[in-house]
């Protein structure tokens, strides 16, 4: 137990091990003295609306005019266009839209593992028109994460429910992700509670139920979650394992 504690001191969870063999020391004050900060979670992709930034993609002078008009009119007026592919990786990153709108004559699957990859399609919305298409080039672009995949070109009259029609699946697409995220974050915490709990059972020769509570109390004490003391132990324990 001495080497499990001296493992802990290095990693900092000092108070935790003290905690559970009644140890009560300098090292457990000092880290009560240190300020903890969660883990930074970054934030959703907020609700989209009337305040869209929206890039353009459009070699086409005039078209881009009309597209503009078009946007305008449906009441979104902060706009950019490019008329080149190949700004595109830039562009988003000092522009940063919500929604970037792609009109493309013949799409490969080059240009979309492309447009996959400058425009992060897990951050924003793309709308991407084209010209004609085939069954792999559609199941690409939605692979790709294409929001809204519009076959026979872009026509102005159809751009506002295009949009909205790729910010809506966007959103869906984002939650289930989230839901998918966090789903299996909780099933690596049960994983991770679960072994503390076995090594509390192992060691201190107490019942499952005797090993939660003490994970739960030892959290109570220390303003930590559960998750966060079960972790620790189990580092430690990997530590000396």
């Amino acid at each position: 137990m001495d080497q499990l504690f001296q493992a802990a001191l290095k990693l900092g969870i000092c108070a935790f091990i003290a905690s559970l063999t009644g140890w009560r020391n300098s090292a457990t004050e000092a880290l009560r003295a240190q300020s903890i900060d969660p883990p930074h979670t970054s934030a959703f992709y907020g609700g989209m609306n009337q305040n869209l930034r929206i890039l353009v993609v459009e070699p086409d002078p005039e078209r881009v005019r009309a597209i503009i008009d078009a946007l305008t009119d449906a009441g979104w007026s902060d706009v950019k266009a490019v008329a080149q592919m190949s700004a595109l990786d830039r562009t988003v990153k000092d522009f940063a839209p919500d929604i970037v709108l792609i009109d493309l004559a013949n799409p490969d699957r080059d240009t979309l593992e492309h447009i996959s990859y400058a425009t992060e399609t897990s951050k924003r919305a793309v709308a991407l028109f084209v010209d004609q298409t085939d069954d792999a080039l559609t199941q690409a672009a939605l692979s790709a994460g294409v929001s809204a995949y519009v076959v026979d070109g872009l026509k102005m009259e159809r751009i506002k429910s295009v949009l909205e029609t790729a910010i809506a699946r966007f959103k869906i697409m984002r939650q289930m992700q989230s839901e998918l995220d966090a789903a299996k974050q909780a099933l690596e915490d049960r994983k991770t509670i679960d072994r503390a709990k076995g090594i509390l059972m192992r060691q201190r020769d107490m019942s499952e139920d005797e090993a939660y509570n003490l994970l739960r109390t030892t959290a109570m004490r220390q303003n930590r979650k559960v998750i966060d003391v079960a972790h620790a132990l189990v580092t430690a324990a990997d530590l000396l394992s």
